[in-house]
């Protein structure tokens, strides 16, 4: 959607938006910003900003910008906390918590120096409050509940009002109840732009977060009390197939800012391009301190923002590098049958599970390859471990995956996915045809007697 001549009537006409009912009074809600909502996983067009001061607008990943009015020289916005129903990815839907119809909710924009009002409406079950990630603010408005305010009652609806002081990029999440409300979703992200429209300038800005959450197959509630054993790894509450491709113009310069709210740190890496880190939390990084990389690792409650230029055409993978980040559900005890002979114990197993197929002697790509010859089911409300295809066939990632699609000629504003990318003939890895023998690999050869091993046991604290 354009919304560069995006009006107050306009909430109304949002895509997939709908205006919720209100849990305060009619005569309170007519002085309040109008609810925006969106109903829908997919990126959204950039937010052109028709009033205040002048910004270059972010992109959110399967996400979208709150709109705002401005009532006597202040920004105002308005978030309802209140359940909602995320597409992790297409087949499979989580019941989660969140903003304004959507987890993540939706991302704040605003310039540095801004007034800044926002109302937050609860419609929980349960007492919240927003703590504004990363900002200067007065300590009143700083969102922990108990400690500098008190708790928004379901049905009750605060307001945050302080100055956006400091340009970058942060987050908001509650400080109530805090390990089950975000681990039911509830965050968002927050950019606050320069004053100055020509300060380090990008002609793409792309923001989103990462999140965790642990569903069993069959079910839709995340388990709030899990700590490590998550499985699903994602990306603004999607995972792979279902996170939208980057798609940029060739020679663009690119800033992406990742905020990390899950449990455990994620080092974010690039294909094809290397970048620098440009912004923290704590601000702009100069120039002078900068370096060369092509990951870079987000600790628990951190942001960055990574900037590279798109001057090699592709698709082009960008994923955490832990590998089973890379996977969606089931990923977890399985074991390992990596070599293993399965024919005696498969008749065995016949006699008692007729349906039983072995799989995993040659390694994990099997599965994906069984079930897409045999259509096999899953149970319900999940998906596979590894998913997604490409034009040379299937790609076996999930989670924490997309790909930055470099493309040349695109408009200005054109986030639309342009498909495959058509490689210049001869640049493509392809199978070698010849006369060679076969590789042969020799077997390990064990000593007479066994080998002979030491261990040694642990010492202190060894936990993951």
């Amino acid at each position: 959607m354009d919304f560069s001549k995006f009006s107050r009537r306009d909430f109304f006409r949002l895509a997939g938006a709908g205006i919720a009912a209100s849990t305060v009074s009619k005569v309170a809600m007519a002085a309040l910003p109008e609810i925006v909502s969106a109903d829908q996983a997919n990126t959204q067009s950039p937010l052109q900003p028709n009033t205040g001061r002048p910004y270059n607008p972010v992109v959110t990943l399967n996400g979208w910008s709150l709109p705002w009015r401005m009532n006597k020289g202040v920004k105002e916005f308005h978030l309802v906390a209140e359940p909602v129903v995320r597409e992790i990815a297409p087949g499979m839907k989580a019941h989660l918590w969140g903003y304004n119809g959507q987890s993540p909710g939706p991302t704040i924009e605003v310039v540095e120096g801004d007034k800044v009002r926002i109302f937050v409406t609860n419609r929980l079950p349960e007492v919240t409050s927003i703590h504004w990630h990363g900002q200067r603010l007065p300590n009143g408005m700083d969102g922990v509940k108990g400690l500098t305010q008190p708790p928004i009652q379901p049905g009750k609806t605060f307001m945050y009002e302080f100055e956006a002081k400091r340009a970058g990029t942060f987050m908001y999440h509650p400080h109530a109840d805090e390990m089950l409300q975000m681990a039911m979703g509830m965050m968002g992200s927050w950019v606050t732009h320069p004053k100055n429209p020509k300060f380090m300038p990008v002609d793409r800005d792309f923001v989103f977060l990462l999140n965790a959450y642990d569903i069993d197959p069959g079910s839709y509630t995340p388990k709030v009390s899990t700590m490590l054993d998550f499985n699903l790894w994602t990306f603004n509450s999607r995972v792979f197939p279902g996170i939208d491709p980057i798609v940029v113009r060739k020679n663009d310069r690119v800033r992406i800012r990742i905020g990390n709210l899950t449990m455990t740190n994620h080092p974010i890496h690039i294909h094809g391009h290397e970048f620098q880190v440009a912004g923290t939390d704590g601000g702009w990084v100069p120039a002078s301190a900068r370096w060369p990389e092509v990951t870079t690792d987000i600790a628990v409650g951190q942001m960055r923002a990574i900037e590279f230029i798109a001057n090699e055409p592709g698709d082009w993978a960008f994923h955490c590098h832990k590998s089973h980040h890379t996977m969606n559900a089931m990923g977890h005890d399985v074991p390992t049958l990596l070599g293993v002979k399965q024919g005696d114990l498969m008749k065995k197993i016949g006699n008692l599970v007729p349906e039983y197929m072995p799989m995993g002697e040659t390694g994990m790509s099997e599965m994906t390859e069984m079930a897409e010859m045999m259509d096999m089911p899953l149970p319900e409300n999940t998906l596979p471990m590894m998913s997604g295809k490409g034009q040379f066939g299937a790609i076996e990632m999930g989670g924490m995956f997309t790909t930055v699609k470099v493309r040349e000629g695109l408009a200005r504003n054109d986030y639309k996915d342009p498909g495959p990318y058509k490689h210049p003939k001869g640049t493509v890895a392809r199978e070698v045809v010849n006369d060679l023998p076969p590789v042969e690999r020799s077997g390990m050869s064990v000593p007479d007697g066994g080998l002979e091993m030491s261990v040694r046991k642990p010492m202190g604290d060894m936990k993951h």
